[in-house]
């Protein structure tokens, strides 16, 4: 009988640093490493108790007096897409979405650059260079993937390799109860097409093909208008002190722009 103990992850707090989400707040994380052979399954219960995974790190705020940013998750066997969320699916009826092993790429790179540039100048990640991006995408011990969206080309057939223009990427994790989006990016030039919506709506539909439950979207934060759009997709649930509850719209206060 094998009795050595299996290691527990460690635990670490971060400095303080300014929000970047509600301005005159501090922000605080908790954090642990995602590596060895249970990183997959570190992985799953972390992101069910209000974890996001950046790379080979599992994090959560710990800020002190403020709870705003709250896990949100989509109930995807239970969705149905509004008439403004069906008119993006019909905009984007020409991309195909290839999953497939996250590999990073030159072209990848290029439209990753094109939405920092537009989206994200002063962001953490605006300084990202090539090897940045492939280190996001490769360093992990987890089941992730890379789903491409490309402009059909004349002509293809359903089973043919798309190769049609690269339009927006997602990177996601597979998890044994749903897909976490962990970062996704797209050509801002192409603002009418609602492409952050419609990637959304795609891993909705991809997780009800796997017969999963649930889409993790990464984190609400009440009072941010960039976030707000992550309420639109019900029904959802936030993590909440006593788990995982039923959201509704009336409980949000604010508007914002479509995403």
């Amino acid at each position: 009988m094998n009795t050595q103990a299996t290691p527990s992850p460690q635990f670490y707090l971060t400095a303080p640093a300014a929000c970047p989400y509600l301005p005159g707040e501090l922000e605080r994380k908790v954090f642990t490493h995602l590596v060895g052979p249970r990183a997959a399954e570190m992985n799953d219960l972390l992101t069910q108790g209000g974890f996001r995974r950046s790379q080979n790190i599992a994090y959560r705020p710990a800020c002190e007096g403020c709870r705003a940013c709250v896990s949100v998750r989509i109930l995807a066997n239970a969705f149905e897409p509004n008439r403004t969320m069906r008119k993006v699916l019909a905009a984007n009826n020409d991309l195909v979405g290839t999953m497939a092993s996250p590999q990073p790429s030159s072209e990848q790179f290029t439209l990753f650059r094109r939405y920092l540039d537009d989206r994200h100048q002063s962001g953490g990640m605006s300084d990202m260079s090539a090897l940045d991006y492939a280190i996001m995408v490769e360093d992990t011990h987890v089941n992730t993937r890379l789903i491409e969206y490309r402009k059909r080309v004349p002509g293809q057939g359903i089973g043919d390799q798309p190769k049609g223009e690269l339009i927006a990427v997602a990177l996601t994790d597979l998890m044994s109860d749903g897909l976490s989006m962990v970062y996704s990016f797209f050509n801002p030039d192409m603002e009418k097409r609602s492409l952050g919506t419609f990637m959304i709506l795609d891993h909705i539909a991809r997780t009800r093909q796997l017969g999963l439950p649930h889409v993790y979207l990464g984190y609400w934060v009440k009072g941010s208008a960039k976030m707000h759009y992550k309420t639109r997709f019900q029904p959802q649930e936030h993590l909440t002190p006593r788990g995982w509850e039923l959201f509704t719209p009336e409980q949000n206060s604010g508007s914002a722009p479509e995403a």
